[in-house]
């Protein structure tokens, strides 16, 4: 693994230095050559090149396409090896990291310590707009030791520091980049088209440090509608899209389509703000969460293809998932009780949902129906994808969030439910919670740590305002001929990183 195991931490040691930043099915022989074309959900004008900025689907993907970070997180979000050949630690708060010699970026610029420091630091700049401050802010010193050694100092223990390393927003940038109309990273890819909001064409990198990948070039181009996008990939305009709708599998299965499922950690919560006016009420809170009924979602708005949750934010596919919480069950009885109690039962309670966040207009339909079977009444406000992260999201007394799966259960515990993070939805607070994280991040003890996040999934089911009622399957969809899509616990499309392990077999794709 790529945890602290002894005293001297990870990325040592020869299971750890062969295993290769890809894999390659064996499904078939891969064949090299062809352009892939991909179809998005989302795109924006203000699009840029800048990982920092990064926060959508495309986003990701453009970043897994022309950079690099000093990990990189595998199908089962372990870390592995990228620009760092190793990440030491006596502490697990001093971490010194030793870079891969010879990386060039795509300007022909030799990676160096000064890279590394330089990027991580930008992170720290409030006016970078990184969508990592939070977690930056803990670096409290990144300093050169060598040409390519780096030491960073945090202000804190934390064994979950190389799996933080690996999310996309820390990908390594040329030191003293201020352009981001252009990409110049170490990636298997460079740029050779940008129109923001449109489309993106990637061709292959000739000198990238890792196994080169077998596609030509890759296009990325937005496609907001969502039939639209199916009728894309049916008619042949496209050859891969995320986010598949379940009710569409199997159509798309019977002519010819290949899925690809993957039990991710990804969920969209209803958060009510416990410092607003419904969410201070407990009984309120509780009572919503009586009123979710998870089985109807995971089947009428999932169609099966997700896996009922428990108001925590550890899937059931981590070895921390805390198997012996009791499951809250709908109860609708109970739901009535508790908001009668709260002073609510008579109002009319607003649910604001968006297409940006995954079925949350479903859900929300779902709920409202639960809601009118025991009399209280809900109004489903509809609002666009367009500006709803910005606008409405945390903002709204009770609205509808959407998480992406975290490399380490510690971060996301910190990002989501630590009283001090910015992205607290519900803005829970809870002093023994943040204890038991801080204890978490820093023992050596497995079992110790199996414990303490048992113990924080407990309270944050019960205390806090985010209703967590499933967590979803991601669903890939590509024509036949695209070949080496896995399953991956990291997010839709390989974790964003399906352009360096895919190929295309018969027909090799279309030339751009």
């Amino acid at each position: 693994m790529f945890s602290v195991l002894d005293r001297r931490a990870v990325l040592k040691g020869a299971g750890l230095l062969v295993a290769g930043v890809t894999s390659r099915s064996a499904v078939s022989a891969p064949v090299s050559g062809g352009h892939l074309r991909v179809a998005g959900a989302v795109g924006s004008a203000s699009e840029s090149f800048d990982p920092a900025r990064q926060s959508m689907a495309t986003d990701y993907i453009r970043g897994h396409l022309f950079y690099d970070g000093l990990v990189s997180l595998d199908d089962r979000l372990i870390p592995r090896p990228a620009l760092a050949e190793t990440l030491e630690s006596d502490d697990f708060q001093t971490w010194h990291i030793r870079l891969r010699r010879n990386v060039r970026f795509h300007d022909g610029a030799t990676l160096t310590a000064e890279d590394v420091v330089f990027s991580l630091l930008r992170h720290q700049i409030p006016s970078t707009g990184s969508q990592r401050y939070a977690l930056a802010r803990t670096m409290q010193s990144v300093r050169v030791l060598s040409a390519l050694l780096v030491e960073v100092v945090l202000d804190a223990p934390n064994s979950d520091f190389p799996a933080i390393l690996g999310i996309s927003n820390f990908a390594i940038l040329k030191a003293g980049t201020t352009n981001f109309t252009i990409a110049n990273g170490t990636g298997p890819f460079r740029c050779q088209e940008f129109a923001p909001g449109i489309r993106t064409i990637a061709v292959k990198n000739s000198e990238f440090w890792g196994a080169p990948p077998f596609l030509d070039s890759v296009e990325l181009i937005a496609i907001p509608d969502e039939m639209a996008r199916h009728n894309a990939l049916m008619s042949g305009d496209v050859e891969l899209i995320a986010s598949a709708n379940p009710r569409l599998v199997q159509m798309l299965k019977k002519n010819g389509f290949g899925i690809v499922e993957s039990p991710v950690g990804t969920y969209t919560d209803l958060s009510i703000r416990l410092d607003q006016r419904y969410g201070r009420s407990a009984d309120f809170v509780e009572g919503m969460k009586f009123l979710l009924n998870r089985e109807q979602i995971r089947q009428s708005v999932f169609l099966g293809f997700s896996r009922v949750g428990n108001d925590q934010p550890i899937a059931p596919e981590s070895p921390y998932f805390n198997t012996q919480l009791p499951q809250r069950p709908y109860d609708p009885e109970k739901a009535r009780f508790l908001l009668k109690r709260s002073g609510f039962l008579d109002e009319t309670i607003p649910l604001v949902c968006s297409p940006a966040a995954l079925a949350s207009v479903d859900i929300a339909v779902v709920l409202q129906y639960a809601a009118s079977q025991i009399g209280q009444k809900m109004a489903v406000q509809r609002v666009p994808a367009d500006g709803y992260w910005t606008q409405y999201w945390m903002k709204e007394p009770v609205g509808f969030g959407n998480i992406n799966p975290s490399p380490a259960a510690s971060l996301s515990f910190e990002v989501g439910f630590a009283s001090k993070s910015p992205w607290n939805e519900s803005r829970w607070r809870n002093p023994q919670f943040d204890t038991l994280l801080r204890e978490a991040k820093s023992t050596r003890d497995e079992v110790r740590k199996r414990q303490l996040y048992w113990d924080m999934q407990a309270l944050v089911s019960a205390g806090s305002g985010v209703c967590i009622p499933n967590f979803t399957n991601s669903l890939d969809a590509h024509a036949p001929h695209v070949c080496g899509l896995r399953p991956s616990q990291a997010g839709q499309l390989m974790g964003y990183n399906f352009a360096r392990s895919v190929w295309l077999s018969g027909s090799r794709g279309q030339e751009i």
